[in-house]
C-alpha cells in the first residue's frame, strides 16, 4: 500500500531535502524517524523533488510503501512528536499504488520573497534588498520567460539532467506586506533555476540589464550571461499539483 505524506519544513538548518553524505537533510531526518516509528529499517521515503541548501518548503509531498494498513491520524501525531520542530507533517493518506511523489507531479510553484526594510522577524525567510526595483520592467521580463523552454542560462552546469527544457505557466512579481514576492509555476525546475532568474530580474529592476536583453540571455544558453543567484533563504516551494485532484 502506498501512502503520501504532506509536510512542510523550514530549511535553514538543512542541506536541502535529499540525503547526502556528511550533511543533514530533511529526507534523512524523516527516514530516521520513520524507521523508528514503523519499526522498519527499510523505510524508504521518496520526495516530490529536491530543494537546495537553505530553501524552505510550505508544501512538500513524499511517498512510502507499507505492507500493512496504517492508522494515519495516529502516525501524524506521533511522527510530529518525534521530528525536529522545523519539520511538520500535515497529513498522511493512502493513495493509488501507481501515484509517484516525484514523477506524477504535474506542476510545482515557488515563491521568492524580498524586503527593503530591516526586519528581524523575516530575516531567515526573505532576502533584504537595498535598492528599489522597477516591478513593471521585471513583470515584462516575466512575460518573456513564458515564451521559452530551454533555461540552460539559469541552471547550474554539469547537473546530469537529460534536458534543460521546462514549461513555465506562471511568472509574476507582486507587492507584499513586507516587500515584494516572485511567484513562478512550471512542470519542472532546474537546479538553482529560480534563484538565477530572480538574480537576473533584480538587475533588470535596477536598470543594469535592459528588458530587451533578457531574451538574448535566455537564447544564449550560457549561465555566465545571466545575473548572480540570490541567497537561498528567500526561496520556498509553495505548492505541488497532481493530476485529477488526487491530493
Amino acid at each position: 500500500m502506498r501512502y503520501f505524506i504532506e509536510l512542510a519544513y523550514e530549511g535553514t538548518l538543512y542541506h536541502g531535502w535529499q540525503i547526502q553524505p556528511n550533511a543533514i537533510s530533511v529526507q534523512q531526518e524523516l527516514t530516521k524517524v520513520g524507521c523508528n516509528y514503523f519499526n522498519n529499517q527499510k523505510f524508504n521515503v521518496t520526495g516530490c523533488g529536491r530543494t537546495d541548501t537553505g530553501v524552505h518548503a510550505e508544501e512538500f509531498y513524499a511517498h512510502f510503501d507499507s505492507e500493512t494498513a496504517i492508522d494515519v491520524s495516529k502516525a501524524v501525531h506521533n511522527l510530529n512528536n518525534m521530528l525536529p520542530k522545523d519539520i511538520a507533517i500535515k497529513t498522511i493518506r493512502k493513495v493509488d499504488d501507481l501515484l509517484h511523489a516525484r514523477f506524477s507531479a504535474i506542476s510545482r510553484t515557488y515563491k521568492y520573497r524580498l524586503h527593503y526594510q530591516k526586519n528581524p522577524f523575516i530575516r531567515w525567510h526573505s532576502y533584504r534588498h537595498y535598492k528599489n526595483l522597477d516591478l513593471d520592467k521585471m513583470n515584462t521580463a516575466c512575460g518573456i520567460l513564458l515564451n521559452h523552454r530551454d533555461f540552460t542560462s539559469f541552471s547550474k552546469v554539469n547537473t546530469g539532467t537529460h534536458t534543460n527544457d521546462c514549461v513555465i505557466t506562471q511568472a509574476c512579481w507582486e507587492h507584499s506586506e513586507t516587500g515584494i514576492v516572485f511567484t513562478v509555476q512550471a512542470n519542472r525546475f532546474l537546479r538553482n533555476m529560480v534563484r538565477a532568474i530572480v538574480g537576473t530580474m533584480i538587475e533588470i529592476g535596477e536598470g543594469k540589464i535592459e528588458v530587451e536583453a533578457f531574451n538574448d540571455i535566455i537564447n544564449s544558453k550560457d549561465r555566465g550571461n545571466a545575473g548572480k543567484s540570490v541567497p537561498a533563504l528567500g526561496l520556498s516551494l509553495f505548492a505541488v499539483k497532481y493530476p485529477n485532484n488526487n491530493l
